[in-house]
């Protein structure tokens, strides 16, 4: 049985246009999430998941095994799980791999520390889960909502608000990291199952890349955090 890997990258993107291949602290965005589960020990193979032939090539070089995503699991309305249990399927059937384990990287969160992925999968072996979520703390927001003009507090009460320290912990799914049985997926037709754990990962991990003015951010902190330095991800 084995782990492995599955990146799903298609190419239409109404954000960033060609978003998962722009060039990001030095290589294609993608190839940082590539070299990252390539650096994992926990993962057998990386899988890149695509219907766009500049990905695959992208995703080739640095290292990672393409499958052909069809035209159907490739439209805006397409899930990610969709493509996985697409992706699933090749692996066991064409390359003859029983998959155990999937982890599901997303190219536009690339800001995972060295061994982030590793930890993340001992977490969700030891708590015996099915499904696992990376996640940030969120101590410092206040959400708000608006329904016809009316302002709702949903988080806290802002008629108490007490000390920030004294409101139970809230944490956002950053969706760096996501880790499932290929049971779980087929049950549920989700990446969430019914034993749900998560790996906490830092506040500044949480950012991703959506929109071209955020990809100065994430070079920022590739930058500050070393994770562009040529040993780390290699």
């Amino acid at each position: 049985m084995h782990t492995v890997a599955i990146i799903p990258a298609r190419g239409g993107s109404k954000g960033l246009k060609n978003k998962n291949i722009h060039p990001v602290a030095g290589k294609p965005l993608l190839a940082w999430t590539v070299l990252q589960a390539l650096a994992s020990t926990s993962i057998d193979r990386v899988f890149v998941t695509t219907e766009d032939q500049a990905i695959a090539n992208v995703a080739s070089e640095y290292g990672a095994e393409v499958i052909i995503r069809p035209p159907e699991l490739s439209g805006d309305k397409a899930t990610s799980e969709s493509a996985i249990l697409h992706a699933v399927g090749v692996v066991e059937q064409d390359y003859h791999l029983p998959v155990e384990t999937i982890v599901f990287l997303q190219a536009t969160s690339p800001l995972r520390k060295p061994g982030d992925i590793d930890r993340a999968v001992e977490i969700f072996l030891r708590d015996g889960a099915d499904s696992l979520i990376s996640v940030t703390k969120a101590d410092d927001l206040t959400i708000w909502e608006s329904k016809e003009g009316e302002w709702t507090s949903l988080n806290f009460d802002y008629r108490n608000r007490g000390m920030r320290q004294d409101r139970p912990s809230q944490f956002i799914e950053n969706g760096s990291i996501y880790i499932f049985k290929p049971e779980t997926l087929t049950l549920f037709g989700n990446r969430i199952g019914d034993k749900l754990s998560a790996y906490e990962m830092e506040f500044w991990q949480t950012w991703e890349i959506d929109t071209i003015e955020e990809i100065d951010l994430i070079e920022y902190y590739f930058n500050k955090k070393h994770l562009a330095d040529p040993d780390v991800n290699q």
